[in-house]
């Protein structure tokens, strides 16, 4: 009685290994946080990103993170101590505790591993597996080593004190400024005729940039260019046009820009984007136009071009 209940043990387990890793003979290095050690922290909290990470000794981390945007988003950073050695795909499946006996794995999907690049997961997946880990669940990546063929690779994401840290993701996401930089980067303020008084919708913009900047000086170059239309004697526009933009100037000091990262051309009626016969036209050439720039970062450049 007691060999057969054994031999029945046995056998399921190996059922149970079978799908998970594909080829039984392998042998299954796994990394994860145990109960004692498993720590989630939110190392970004502001209006600008949020980003929840876990530990995952002798691996790395898992990090989720948010940024300001139009749109809501998310991704998912699997920051390895070891980087890939080759290209590949890890399957992830979500894998119950040991404590929650019974309960089935689910997959969920796969990761893209890139050669020398720590891998990410966009928006769809890593809302998928912060649900999952909500739910008590363990997110789990199987992949085949890239240096050792003998070998599979088992990476857990434990959901112990996740819950409390997953709040203050939660509320720090509920917070972030609805534009991003790339959405402020080349503003077009419009002006009412004959002053320097701005229109509502661009005293609005306005305050989004400063809102901005306020939180985001990482800025090596704003350039405020003064228009007009071609109303009114060539001379008075020439300085109308330089009041417009020596009041932006002023308006971005205000925000905590230092005055050596501004730049300031007036340029009155000569650069026209419309023509001057309507209203409607008119007021699309009375206007300040500031562009931003950030310092040059060839980090991201060479990502790019990957």
């Amino acid at each position: 009685m007691q060999k057969t209940l054994l031999t029945t043990i046995i056998a399921g387990s190996a059922l149970l290994v079978q799908p998970l890793f594909g080829d039984a003979r392998a042998d299954v290095r796994a990394y994860g946080a145990s109960l004692d050690n498993s720590a989630w922290r939110v190392s970004e909290y502001s209006p600008l990103q949020c980003t929840l990470e876990h530990d995952i000794p002798r691996y790395g981390n898992v990090r989720f993170s948010a940024e300001a945007s139009r749109e809501m988003n998310l991704r998912l950073l699997l920051d390895m101590l070891r980087l890939p050695d080759t290209y590949g795909v890890a399957s992830i499946k979500s894998v119950a505790p040991h404590w929650r006996p019974g309960v089935a794995s689910r997959e969920l999907g796969n990761l893209e591993l890139y050669r020398q690049f720590s891998s990410e997961l966009d928006k769809p997946m890593a809302w998928t597996i912060l649900s999952e880990l909500e739910k008590g669940m363990k997110p789990t990546f199987f992949y085949q080593d890239w240096h050792n063929q003998h070998d599979q690779v088992m990476v857990s994401i434990s959901a112990v004190n996740f819950h409390s840290r997953y709040d203050d993701f939660l509320n720090c996401v509920a917070q972030l400024l609805p534009y991003s930089f790339d959405d402020i980067a080349f503003t077009v303020l419009q002006y009412h005729e004959s002053s320097d008084d701005l229109t509502n919708p661009s005293k609005r913009r306005l305050m989004q940039v400063s809102e901005y900047l306020r939180h985001d000086q990482d800025l090596e170059l704003i350039l405020v260019d003064g228009h007009t239309d071609s109303y009114g004697p060539f001379d008075e526009n020439e300085t109308l046009s330089l009041q417009r933009a020596e009041s932006v100037k002023q308006f971005l000091l205000q925000a905590g820009v230092s005055e050596s990262q501004i730049v300031v051309t007036r340029h009155g009626e000569r650069r026209h984007v419309a023509g001057n016969d309507t209203e409607i036209e008119r007021a699309q050439n009375r206007r300040v136009v500031v562009q931003m720039q950030r310092p040059f970062n060839p980090r991201l450049l060479s990502a790019q071009a990957d």
